[in-house]
């Protein structure tokens, strides 16, 4: 920027550097922050999918739904190894190495490991400043399953979704708008 142009009006400049964010992501991996569990009354009634033994059937495992009918289930979330930032212009992109593992919820509360999946994605965040407020917005720009069976293609799809539908607007909502001071 021009000395002109500092002094006809404010300016934020943030600069953040590859190495400072790998360090605070390999901080919040090692103290086990990236962790998360998500359970069936966490989902309004009215979504169209329920974390439920009896949702699963049509997604990827019709066998529980057989054992457990109608039960609620959890899902586990977790980084199982530290995620990648890497600066660009106007952007910063990051790839999410993370597992998902889902549990049967029993009527006496004991939770039946149902099944276990490696999920990675990849994330771009954009930051923008909109009227002295600091904001950005976040988009999933890929992901994937290591697994290519049809059952677990479903899953995927759901996840993508799932990801999409809540983990970016509530990264969204984190992240914008701050005030400007």
């Amino acid at each position: 920027p021009t000395a002109g142009a500092m002094a006809q009006e404010p300016m934020l400049l943030l600069a953040v550097t590859e190495h400072v964010a790998n360090s605070a992501t390999f901080t919040y991996f090692m103290a086990g922050a990236l962790r998360r569990r998500i359970s069936s009354h966490m989902f309004p009634q009215q979504f169209p999918i329920q974390l439920r033994t009896k949702s699963m059937r049509l997604l990827c495992a019709p066998q529980l739904q057989e054992r457990y009918p109608d039960q609620p289930m959890e899902l586990e979330l977790w980084a199982r190894q530290q995620s990648l930032v890497s600066c660009h212009p106007h952007a910063l992109h990051r790839t999410l190495f993370g597992s998902a593992e889902a549990f049967v919820v029993l009527p006496n509360a004991t939770r039946v490991p149902a099944f276990l999946l490696n999920i990675d994605a990849n994330v771009t965040g954009k930051p923008r400043i909109t009227r002295n407020r600091l904001g950005g917005t976040v988009k999933l720009t890929g992901g994937c399953l290591p697994c290519p069976v049809p059952q677990v293609k479903r899953l995927e799809n759901l996840l993508k979704f799932g990801l999409w539908l809540f983990g970016v607007p509530w990264a969204n909502s984190e992240c914008c708008p701050h005030p400007v001071p």
